[in-house]
């Protein structure tokens, strides 16, 4: 069983490190990095080294996502500062005008925790999904979160111009695991966790002219992907159990429903990191988890075994979120180990 080799640098000290985003600005390939709470965004170029601060708070960043078709152009969620304090969290477009770094608000949006754009060849659509609707104390979850959604304008420079964002599913307890995945054709769709389950998310498209909401897996989930790991035709779902939990499982699709395979053997504290692709020519989901161990890990399907493979990256860090991108020749892993204050970027080995 092959594994992947790797050479890691800690490029950064910075507290609360959170969401971070393959990116190109000003020409330059590289990546955002971004704090939960007071701190800023931050570029760093692909030998990790910090090209420039792209606005210095507020914080509260928990995606970024470049807009396509656009050089010098992403979105960011503003001051989401947790469960119970992030009633002004919004959306926002950071673009680059005479040179220098400009923040617009786009959307407001109370408690909005992952978004997306989802581009299709057809139209760019917006995704946005918020943990809670609103509380009235510390850890009220009587309010649920919301799905909404939009279509990406063309220019949101123009005068004016906003997201303008309606609801498609409500009710969603603990609405908080988010995953862009594609189908055989290329086309996105979105993964949606809450304790309400796994929710298939997909756009319009030709053959299906609206917005349309499955129901993949009942019960409480933190965060979620699909991958087919062993190369059968079929996507496995990897789930993370219950909100911030511990539990980690793989399903299989048996006659049209998702059945548990693989139940991980001990719990994995505070399950939050979670990235699928494709590494090394094979299927692979990165795994971070925030107490205990704290580790990085790298989940595979070890054919001759004819079981699922765990490889140990790091430990002791504590990934609050993760990335894989290959770039000029570069293939980079990107942590963000919030509970050590750590950027770190792991380079992969021929």
């Amino acid at each position: 069983m092959s594994e992947i080799k790797f050479t890691k640098h800690a490029i950064a000290e910075m507290e609360k490190c959170y969401s971070v985003c393959p990116i190109t600005l000003r020409g330059v390939q590289g990546f955002l990095v971004a704090t939960e709470k007071s701190g800023g965004c931050f570029f760093f170029n692909l030998k990790g080294e910090l090209v420039e601060q792209i606005w210095q708070d507020p914080g509260g960043v928990m995606s970024l996502v470049p807009v396509p078709g656009k050089a010098d152009q992403f979105l960011s969620t503003h001051e989401f500062y947790g469960p119970n304090d992030s009633a002004k969290a919004r959306l926002v477009l950071a673009y680059l005008a005479d040179g220098q770094w400009q923040v617009k608000i786009v959307a407001d949006l109370p408690f909005v925790h992952r978004f997306d754009v989802l581009s299709t060849p057809e139209k760019n659509y917006v995704i946005a999904c918020t943990l809670k609707s609103g509380h009235e104390y510390k850890e009220d979850w009587t309010h649920p979160g919301k799905i909404y959604i939009g279509e990406l304008p063309d220019d949101l420079l123009a005068e004016g111009a906003k997201l303008d964002l309606t609801v498609l599913a409500e009710g969603l307890t603990k609405n908080h695991g988010y995953y862009r995945c594609y189908d055989g054709d290329g086309r996105p769709y979105s993964v949606v966790s809450a304790d309400n389950g796994v929710f298939k998310v997909s756009p319009p498209s030709p053959a299906q002219p609206a917005w349309r909401l499955e129901k993949l897996l009942d019960g409480a989930f933190s965060d979620a992907t699909l991958i087919d790991l062993d190369g059968d035709g079929q996507l496995e779902l990897l789930t993370f159990a219950p909100f911030h939990g511990d539990d980690l499982r793989i399903w299989r699709l048996v006659d049209g429903k998702y059945e548990l395979d693989y139940a991980h053997p001990e719990p994995v504290e505070f399950l939050h990191a979670i990235w699928s692709g494709i590494i090394n020519d094979k299927p692979t989901i990165l795994i971070g988890n925030r107490k205990g161990r704290l580790e990085l890990l790298a989940l595979t399907w070890d054919g001759e075994a004819k079981k699922y493979h765990f490889q140990l990256l790091d430990s002791d860090r504590g990934p609050a979120n993760v990335t894989y991108f290959e770039r000029e020749g570069k293939r980079l892993i990107v942590a963000t180990n919030r509970e050590t204050n750590e950027v770190a970027m792991y380079e992969l080995e021929d």
